[in-house]
């Protein structure tokens, strides 16, 4: 389940990060740390994400 859970990271960190990046840049946040901010939190949410996803499609 672990390899499960690092493939589906890959691609839910990668989405999520981006929203949130889409996300900040139109609220008008257009600095570098607020841009970096939003992809370490997108990568931090993608962590339990990709758990409970791998979870279910391995049960």
């Amino acid at each position: 389940m672990l390899r499960l859970a690092a493939l589906i990271f890959i691609m839910s960190g990668a989405t999520l990060a981006g929203i949130l990046i889409v996300a900040a840049l139109v609220v008008g946040l257009d600095t570098a740390q607020p841009i970096i901010a939003a992809a370490a939190i997108g990568f931090l949410v993608a962590i339990p994400v990709s758990v409970v996803v791998a979870r279910r499609l391995a049960s």
